[in-house]
């Protein structure tokens, strides 16, 4: 029980959620039934069907509705004297500036992404509010704290970016099936059923390029005579077929490589074959999606269908689509919760991973590679919201040397499942917290400033309104109430290559970049360079400086997007975890750590056995995969179950 002291502060602080989502729904009704009485919840999605097999808040009948309103009627139909605010609204809408932080205590994040994470977390610095991140994939999830001037802020430690892969590895050489997912995808879904206008080229370049580009031009226009079937297999042929023929006639590509098999839809489905068809009946109950599984009578989406089966799958996704749901067609992207969408690019991406020799997948495994689904554990999420609290009274209490970073671990190490370890100091090298410069290796002669803007400043950078100076040059920025001659003055430079802008952005030169609404700022020192790695280093672009750069001894293993924190990590087959930190005793209440003070045991090697994923941030796929969407998925940073063995003395 708390104190009557301790119950005071609860009951006067005011308190802002990111997130109704997973940890989201248990945080708010642990906050509830904590004796918090002004709760403030931000949260932009709408409740969906999957879920609600994990935020208990949520039934059938709140499906579309608003999660942080939705989350507020339930919470007071149990604590009707409390004080709940909901926002349906993203956190980044210009209303959530550094001023209306600063009403609040303590800002708790349930966040599912990156860029969020890092927008709230430099309010949180502006605003001087404390900070309690949170996360969980699966069994494993963590709290952490970041307070200004007492802990590492979200930043301190750098967050790997998303995965992405050279069009040419998608387009020609898979040797993956995540990359048979990304084709499927972000290509042929979206070649077939997206945006008509958009750039999307599924040929291999050849030297008969003109050829390719005019069958790949007719191949996916509809003549009028021409019947659902036809049309399938035409599209099958063209790009299952006639692409490998011509990816393999690039011998130079193949000399290394195993070489693909050119796949035709007569070798796999003769025309004459019973039952090739489905029954569009099947399909078609009220109240029931749109499914090539059940017009086809498979039941098992945990079964990995054979090629025949996939091609059956695919040609009949295909015909649904256009029978079914032809009003969509030139508007649909892909959507993990459309059954029919999961179903073609499932299908697609097991022929040709059955094409490249690669295993092929259920469609339950493929969908969660294609929507970066690690799947949620309730209990978890509720023991994570439990410990989110725990370490929100401390901070409303100002208790700073009892702030823990902690771990929940799948399997007890040294005979507990819950992990605590004392936070970080500041790191002084991070551009967030210390205004650390940055630098940006580009080719100032071809590279471009919308380049530069898309890929440095807002993916990397995370700022959402940018103004970029050199010197005392403004070169670029937005907003309203610019006018209209000044906003087409700046969105003309953004066509422009770097060194030929009016202010030229050259090697030497150092650029002010600006974010007002995050009253954050940086400065990134100009590097040119000619040439980029394609494989390695696809954006063309290098930025380094992020913190100094880690060594083989660094004890930090990074990950997508999830909170930074210490690295406590377990071998396989280790049943304890060692953490040394100078060689000085870790004590319940010890001190903050620095950076160099943590050291790990040259004599054990370090054993990978899991990758995680999103939920505040990223995901737990494979490591190739992005940033998982779903709302309660995480990657934690420096998992306890990864790395190097540490000692605790």
């Amino acid at each position: 029980m708390a104190s009557e002291p301790q119950l005071e502060i609860i009951k006067g602080a005011k308190v802002l959620m990111v997130g109704a989502g997973g940890i989201g729904c248990e945080l708010l009704k642990t906050l509830a039934l904590s004796g918090f009485q002004d709760i403030h919840i931000i949260d932009m999605d709408t409740i969906e069907v999957s879920n609600l097999n994990r935020q208990f808040l949520f039934r059938q009948c709140h499906v579309g509705q608003s999660k942080a309103k939705v989350a507020r009627d339930a919470v007071l139909r149990f604590r009707p004297q409390i004080n709940i605010t909901p926002y349906h609204a993203n956190v980044k809408d210009p209303e959530f500036n550094v001023d209306f932080f600063k009403q609040f205590n303590v800002v708790l994040n349930g966040l599912d992404n990156l860029d969020a994470r890092r927008h709230v977390n430099r309010l949180c610095l502006a605003a001087e509010v404390p900070l309690v991140e949170s996360g969980t994939t699966g069994f494993l999830g963590q709290v952490t704290v970041h307070a200004k001037g007492k802990t590492e802020c979200y930043e301190c430690q750098p967050k790997p970016i998303p995965k992405s892969y050279p069009i040419c590895t998608i387009t020609s050489t898979p040797s993956k099936f995540v990359h048979c997912i990304v084709w499927a995808k972000d290509l042929l879904f979206a070649k077939l059923f997206g945006d008509k206008n958009q750039e999307n080229d599924l040929n291999v370049h050849s030297g008969d390029a003109d050829n390719s580009s005019k069958q790949m031009e007719d191949v996916f226009i509809r003549s009028l005579d021409e019947n659902l079937e036809e049309y399938g297999r035409k599209i099958y042929d063209h790009v299952f077929g006639y692409n490998i023929e011509i990816a393999l006639t690039n011998e130079e590509t193949w000399r290394n490589r195993k070489r693909p098999t050119p796949i035709y839809i007569r070798d796999v489905l003769p025309e004459n074959l019973p039952g090739q068809n489905g029954n569009l009946e099947n399909c078609t109950n009220e109240g029931s999606p749109v499914s090539a599984m059940s017009s086809l009578g498979f039941k098992n989406s945990q079964d990995v269908w054979s090629l025949a089966e996939s091609s059956k799958i695919f040609l009949e996704a295909l015909r649904l689509f256009f029978e079914k749901r032809d009003k969509d067609i030139g508007n649909l992207t892909f959507d993990k919760d459309d059954q029919l969408a999961v179903e073609f690019v499932t299908a697609a991406a097991n022929i040709r991973a059955s094409s490249f020799g690669i295993p092929m997948h259920s469609l339950f495994e493929a969908k969660g590679i294609a929507g970066n689904i690690v799947h949620a554990v309730a209990t978890t999420n509720a023991i994570i919201a439990g410990l989110i609290v725990i370490e929100a009274i401390k901070v409303l209490k100002d208790d700073c040397k009892n702030y823990r970073m902690t771990y929940c671990l799948e399997h007890p190490t040294r005979k507990m499942l819950l992990m605590p370890v004392v936070p970080f100091e500041a790191n002084k090298s991070c551009y967030v917290c210390s205004e650390t410069p940055l630098l940006l290796e580009i080719n100032t002669h071809s590279s471009k400033l919308r380049d530069f803007i898309e890929k440095i400043v807002k993916s990397k950078l995370g700022m959402n309104c940018p103004l970029i100076m050199l010197g005392s040059t403004l070169i670029y920025e937005v907003g309203d109430d610019l006018e209209e001659d000044v906003a087409a003055s700046y969105n003309r430079n953004l066509d422009k290559v770097l060194a030929e802008l009016p202010a030229p952005i050259i090697s030497g030169t150092i650029v002010t970049i600006e974010d007002l609404q995050q009253e954050f700022s940086c400065n990134i020192s100009i590097k040119h360079r000619e040439d980029f790695d394609e494989e390695n280093e696809p954006d063309g672009m290098v930025l380094s400086g992020w913190t100094s750069a880690p060594t083989e001894k660094d004890d930090r293993i990074k990950s997508n997007g999830e909170s930074s924190s210490a690295a406590i990590r377990k071998l396989d087959n280790a049943d304890e975890v060692e953490i040394t930190a100078g060689g000085e005793p870790i004590e319940s209440g010890g001190l903050k750590r620095k950076h160099s003070e943590i050291s790990e045991r040259p004599d054990k090697e370090a054993s990978v056995a899991h990758h995680p994923g999103s939920s505040s941030a990223n995901q737990g796929m494979p490591q190739d995969i992005g940033d998982n969407e779903e709302d309660d998925l995480v990657l934690l940073d420096d998992s306890p179950e990864i790395g190097k063995k540490k000692r605790l003395k």
